[in-house]
């Protein structure tokens, strides 16, 4: 039989023990999933086709290119102009210049010969670069030997798919280390300025950095398993929820672990009744946030499909880091983790009646919901309102890939003096594939077409693998390369189908080139049979990807929307308060985006938003603004039980309002940070979240929902068994009012 004092030593060694085991689990995975921030790039990408469904037209034309063009590239367009004509020994130096951007490994061999504008001011060169070549390195050299290579009066762009994706890949370099450093000393300073130690905000940033390192270690291998899809913006918001998740959670663990400091209980202890008290919350809002992600794999986008699972997976070990790590850290740490202020008197001490004198923020804003709840509630919907009429102005139809890079773009430049010389098209030519038995009649519809310039078909004897042709006395013409009596090339069957190319008179990502797609597409079906033709290219993949997203955002909001109504009425025992609060949620979530859209549209001049932008926006709003729905409202049930209704609203909302301003402005600050990534979808995405967090932290949280819950009383629990406790006595309301 073991004595009392081995028990104790037991009880001891196993209170040291087992945090001391948690903390090493997550060291060693945190080691482990360190080094896979600089090994990101190896399997991620930004081709926008590989997001599209399989079924859209654009995908079924990009997967068949290669059996027509042969080796799969990326096309590069460089442009080259003078501001006078171009004379003999300036093409002989644009011609040396293209020899040597000809031989750099990675560029492949059909590098056409200078093209001259018809002004005579510039040359275009095609340049196919193998499309597993590194494109941002191979770009960037390119655009090093028009620098240097090129004599003065003449200057070079390289534009054309290639050159977008190298500056789309440029603005995502910071995305490591940039915006990482930008969120965490964001975090770090309101941390340290919230509860002004040197030492938990270090512990509560431990808890998000290793739960993000442990996630990028899992999302790592399943992209590298090919079971999602990760690209720049994805592994941005990742980052970043992460971050804010993460503390969010923390922060309500460290509120519960305060206050049992503060009644006086030891250190393990402490932490044993703040893990009871926010693991219930913790819990229900993680899984209202995965259960909102999960809405995602609803979408036809594998990239919006791929956010679902990868940001699911953040919150899943944000939330294990939060219930686990810091429950460890605190625990060996104690009270000296809020050293040199460690609290002495809980935060949610509210007098039973409020007609005594009461201090701090908090408890004085509870007897001003008290005193004004009906006016309170009625003016911030009133102006919450008024906010959300801005939405009407919010232009989120799709912007062009030449508009995605915020700031300098030389891809976008190059674009420019293409537009100036040559068909704005050259170089993102829209590609048809059709039976070969509709050639003539698909030729025709091309030449029909006001926006294409020029028509070609894929041939593999021809220089540069395609032909001219044109419809003659009724039958197509391929044109001969070469002297007089050569003989023209025969196009290339691929399946009985042949691969005609169409040169745009537009900017391939242009609204008018959007519409020449859109009027052949028609026109084909017309001609030719409803999907006899396919019709692909890069305005078609923006084409479709804009309209696969607008689907997205129709079908998956509503989805969201009942699904968390769901969590919350089993969370809350109660149909009119989750009811309410989703209401509260989606009138947020429309100020947000009305007040965005004035200010993108007045004030930075944005040219318009991704069609993802207001989903994106509505799921990280409406699953983190949950988040503060059940802090708040899973305490205010709490305190209802034993205080009744309305003094446990006024006690809840004293008890959360500190931890819910805090993680507010903690979350607002780490998608801020997205804001140093110069891409417009992120610095939109930024400016939405991180104002309507704000929003729902100082308005939303902190007086609409305890003011219209409390003009409500009792009710608001309808019909669980709290309400039918009976009307709420004159007592009860009388201990909450100050007379």
């Amino acid at each position: 039989m073991s004595s009392p004092r081995t028990d104790r030593r037991t009880t001891r060694w196993l209170r040291i023990g087992i945090p001391v085991f948690l903390v090493l689990i997550w060291l060693v995975g945190g080691s482990v999933g360190g080094p896979y921030f600089g090994k990101v790039e190896e399997v991620s990408t930004n081709d926008r086709s590989s997001f599209l469904p399989e079924s859209a037209d654009a995908t079924q034309v990009n997967e068949r290119l290669t059996d027509f063009l042969g080796d799969d590239s990326v096309p590069a367009v460089v442009v080259i102009a003078g501001e006078a004509e171009l004379t003999a020994d300036d093409l002989a130096d644009v011609q040396a210049t293209v020899d040597e951007i000809a031989a750099l490994e990675g560029v492949l061999e059909e590098v056409s010969p200078p093209i001259p504008s018809e002004d005579g001011l510039a040359v275009q060169v095609f340049v196919p670069l193998a499309s597993d070549a590194e494109i941002g390195d191979l770009v960037a050299e390119m655009r090093a030997l028009l620098s240097e290579e090129l004599p003065d009066g003449l200057e070079g762009w390289v534009t054309g798919p290639a050159g977008f994706t190298a500056d789309l890949a440029e603005g995502f370099l910071g995305i490591d280390g940039l915006l990482l450093a930008v969120a965490l000393i964001a975090v770090f300073v309101i941390l340290v300025v919230v509860y002004r130690s040197p030492l938990l905000p270090i512990l509560v940033l431990l808890t998000s950095v290793f739960a993000l390192c442990v996630a990028l270690l899992t999302v790592w291998w399943l992209a590298f398993a090919g079971i999602v899809v990760l690209n720049g913006q994805v592994q941005g918001i990742l980052f970043i929820l992460v971050i804010g998740a993460a503390t969010d959670y923390a922060l309500l663990y460290v509120a519960r672990f305060r206050e049992a400091i503060a009644e006086g209980r030891p250190r393990w202890p402490a932490a044993l009744v703040a893990w009871r008290g926010s693991f219930e919350p913790i819990l229900a809002s993680g899984g209202t946030v995965i259960a909102g992600l999960l809405c995602l794999l609803l979408s036809d986008l594998a990239t919006n499909r791929a956010l679902g699972p990868i940001a699911s997976i953040g919150i899943a070990f944000s939330m294990l880091s939060a219930l686990t790590f810091l429950p460890a850290l605190l625990a060996l740490f104690g009270r000296a983790a809020f050293w040199p202020f460690v609290p002495r008197e809980p935060l949610a001490n509210v007098p039973d009646d409020l007609t005594q004198p009461v201090k701090g923020i908090w408890p004085r804003q509870a007897r001003f919901v008290a005193r004004h709840a009906r006016v309170v509630w009625i003016v911030c919907t009133v102006v919450l309102l008024a906010g959300a009429a801005g939405v009407v102005q919010l232009k989120a139809d799709g912007v062009p890939a030449s508009e995605l890079v915020l700031g300098e773009s030389q891809a976008r430049d190059g674009q420019v003096a293409l537009a100036e010389h040559f068909p704005a098209g050259s170089g993102s030519p829209v590609y048809v594939v059709v039976p070969e038995s509709d050639l003539t009649g698909a030729v025709e519809v091309l030449e029909a077409s006001a926006g294409v310039d020029s028509v070609a078909i894929a041939a593999e004897d021809a220089p540069g693998g395609q032909a001219g042709v044109a419809l003659e006395d009724g039958e197509v013409v391929v044109s001969a390369a070469g002297p007089p009596g050569t003989p023209a090339p025969e196009p290339t069957v691929a399946a009985g189908d042949v691969l005609i190319i169409g040169t745009l008179t537009d900017a391939a990502d242009s609204l008018d080139a959007e519409e020449t797609v859109r009027d052949l597409r028609v026109a084909f079906d017309d001609a030719l049979g409803s999907g006899a033709a396919l019709v692909g290219g890069e305005t078609a993949t923006d084409i479709d990807s804009n309209d696969t997203s607008i689907r997205d955002r129709t079908v998956i909001i509503p989805v969201i929307l009942v699904v968390i109504l769901a969590i919350l009425m089993l969370l809350l025992r109660s149909i009119l308060a989750p009811v309410l609060l989703i209401l509260t949620v989606i009138l947020s979530f429309g100020t947000a985006l009305g007040v965005s859209a004035l200010v993108f549209d007045g004030i930075f001049g944005f040219p318009g938003a991704d069609p993802s932008v207001p989903l994106y926006g509505f799921v990280f709003l409406v699953a983190l603004g949950v988040d503060y729905n059940i802090f708040l409202m899973s305490r205010v049930r709490e305190e209802s039980l034993v205080h009744g209704t309305r003094p446990g609203i006024l006690r809840g909302l004293v008890a959360t309002g500190g931890v819910i301003t805090s993680a507010g402005l903690v979350l607002a600050a780490t998608f801020a940070a997205l804001g140093v990534i110069p891409i417009l979808f992120l610095a939109q995405i930024a400016f939405i979240v991180a104002f309507g967090v704000l929003l729902d932290t100082f308005v939303v949280r902190s007086l609409l929902v305890p003011a219209l819950s409390y003009d409500i009383g009792r009710a608001i629990w309808w019909p669980s068994k709290l309400w039918r406790r009976g009307p709420e006595t004159a007592t009860e309301r009388e201990r909450s009012l100050e007379e």
